[in-house]
Order: structure tokens, then sequence, then C-alpha cells
């Protein structure tokens, strides 16, 4: 059981003598893909707390991890965040509840002293996301935003070929996002499908592509965008599309989707350069479909075809990666890769993409000058 016998030291380093101590605030769909990843690091992570409101979650989340197992210590439950700081001794909040709920709890946990990981999208509102990042600056924490999919083997093979140059100039990029979510999904919570705490295909689905755009291609200069809501009874898009220019000159697309029929289609990025030509596919970026360069570099073409895998969801591989990184920046050993400043990256380029469909026109970014 979570005590609080041992008191947080406010932007200090966890101490590399013990693991670091974890909670996970919201327990439904992507808290499996946390549980599956902290599992493969127990050396070092300890998980000292669950938190979610619905207590079917929770008692599903406790049994996950064992909770009840005989002679197992098991993660101390929780039915509110209110609680569980007050109780728990965690050095990091995991936040994998509803996307408008990340703004108001990030602060509330950086006023506890507690370290905070988000899920994506890190906030639905500009404003939002500014203030989670000068709250946790103000109190002396570390604030990371989740991006798994950087960590992909795929993706980060192409990272590398844009690093290297491999490309040369870059002239054209296509994302394309082609899934399914039925009605169902939509009506198996009250937050989903909303504007204040979900957002649209863009920013829930396709959250992680667009955070590629930028990632891999670079700053973007403006995006002209139009969205629908087509098939589904939400407040949000179920359907997208944007027109991007680069700052580098590139132009490109995202199409995103979630009325495939009848399931998951596609996951893609296409990079045409002036010396290569790269596809990312599968229904997750999980596969390099095309992989061609003018100059050969022995070492990563020999390893393009081994790094497509096949992922047991659209999540990918990467939190298991992505967690290696928390561990080490909690413990000062490295930086953070994806902190706040890196999500609100990410964000600036959703809310330009959702001003542009609003208003009809053009958006240019930075949003501020």
């Amino acid at each position: 059981m979570a005590t609080s016998d041992t008191p947080m030291t406010v932007g200090k380093p966890v101490p590399k003598d013990r693991r670091v101590r974890l909670a996970l605030v919201g327990c439904g769909r992507i808290s499996k893909s946390h549980f599956d990843a902290l599992e493969k690091h127990k050396d070092r992570v300890e998980l000292v707390a669950v938190c979610d409101t619905d207590p079917q979650a929770l008692e599903r989340a406790q049994r996950h991890m064992g909770a009840h197992a005989p002679g197992r210590p098991g993660a101390q439950a929780y039915s509110s965040l209110d609680e569980l700081l007050a109780r728990s001794d965690a050095d990091v909040v995991v936040l994998a509840t509803p996307s408008g709920l990340h703004s108001a709890q990030t602060i509330q946990v950086a006023q506890a002293g507690r370290h905070v990981v988000t899920e994506k999208p890190m906030a639905t509102r500009w404003e939002d996301g500014k203030r989670m990042v000068e709250a946790c600056d103000k109190a002396g924490v570390q604030l990371f935003v989740v991006k798994q999919n950087r960590l992909n083997p795929t993706v980060r093979l192409v990272k590398r070929a844009i690093a290297r140059n491999r490309f040369g100039r870059i002239y054209t990029v296509t994302c394309n996002v082609f899934w399914t979510r039925p009605q169902e999904y939509y009506d198996s919570a009250r937050w989903r499908g909303t504007w204040e705490f979900d957002g649209g295909a863009f920013m829930n689905q396709a959250s992680h592509y667009v955070d590629l755009l930028d990632w891999l291609i670079g700053p973007v200069e403006s995006v002209q965008a139009y969205t629908a809501t087509l098939a589904r009874r939400i407040e949000v898009e179920d359907t997208g599309v944007a027109a991007i220019r680069w700052r580098n000159g590139a132009l490109g697309s995202i199409n995103v989707t979630m009325l495939t029929y009848p399931k998951n289609l596609e996951g893609s990025v296409t990079i045409l350069g002036e010396k290569g030509t790269v596809r990312l596919g599968g229904v997750a970026v999980n596969k390099i479909e095309h992989w061609e360069f003018a100059d050969s570099d022995p070492e990563d073409d020999a390893k393009w075809q081994e790094a497509s895998y096949q992922p047991s969801s659209i999540y990918g591989h990467g939190h298991t990666l992505y967690y290696d990184n928390v561990i080490k920046a909690l413990r000062g050993e490295e930086p953070a890769e994806t902190d706040g400043r890196e999500g609100l990256r990410s964000l600036e380029l959703l809310i330009a993409i959702y001003q542009s469909a609003r208003d009809g026109r053009q958006v240019g970014l930075p949003l501020e000058y």
C-alpha cells in the first residue's frame, strides 16, 4: 500500500538507490499500454497507485496488476486524484484521462510537488497547454508528454535518414490516417466525441501523426484545413483534410477519417525528396513499404526491411522505450525527449488546423509572434 511516509522533494531527481514510484490516473483504453510498458521496467519502476472514477475500470486495473494476488503488494486504488495526492507517495503521476482534463490535473499534480506524464494530446486548448508548462516550471517539476510513435523502429530509421540528409531537399509529404471508430465507440463514454474533453479525429486519433509531421519534416509555416462530421453522432469531426506548407518549402497534406469500412486500414507517411523516397505504411506506420535513395548507406539500407513489425494495436510498441527516457530523466541521467515545450509544438499545429477549418482561411504559425 502506498503511504505518505516519504515526502516528495520538489524539483530534485529521484534517487537511484530505489525504484521510481509511479501512479496512473485513468484506467481506460490506453492504460494497458502503460501497464505493459511498466512491467518491462519493474526493476526500476514501482506502480504504487491507480486511480479512476469508474469502479469497474479501477477493479480491472487492480486485477491486471495482480493487486489481489496472495503475497504480492499491489497498487493502492483511489477514486479521486485529490485522495491519491493526499495519501500516495508517488514521485510521478501519469495522466491517461480524457484530454480535456489534462490541463487542470497537471496543474494540480504539479502544485502537489509531483512530476507529470500526460497522454496525448497534452491539452485541447492552446492556452491550457501553456498553463501546464508554466505550472510545472513554477513548481520545479518535470512535465513529460507521451509521443511514443517517435520511438517505433520504422519511424526512427526514417528520422535518421532525414538527419543524414539522404532525402536532400524534401519536396512533398503525405500523411493518411484511415481508421474506423463506430458509433458504439463514441457512445461508450459521455466525454468521447466532445469538444470539451476529447477533440475530433485530428485531435484524438491522428494526434501522433500530426506530431510526426512536425518532428520529422520540421516547423510548419501555414495550414489550410477542412473538417466535417459525416456519419457519427458527435460534436466533433469524424473526417478532415489539411494542406500544409513547411518553412523549408515542402508542401504536403494530412487526410484523416474514422469512417473507413470495415476496419482500420492505414496509418502512413510518404516522403518524396530530391534524392530519396520513403513510405511508412501499415495500419500504424509499422511497415516500411518503400525505401529508395540515390546514395547508399550500407548500415541503414540493410535494416529497413527488418524494422517493420506487426503491432498488437494501433498504439505500437513505443511506450516501453518512452518510459526508459522518463525514468532516466527523473533520475537526472538524461534530458526528457518530449517535455512540455516539445508537446506544445504539435498542439500548436493541431490548434492551427482547427482554426483554419473553423474560419475558412489559411492560418500561419507560430500562433503567437
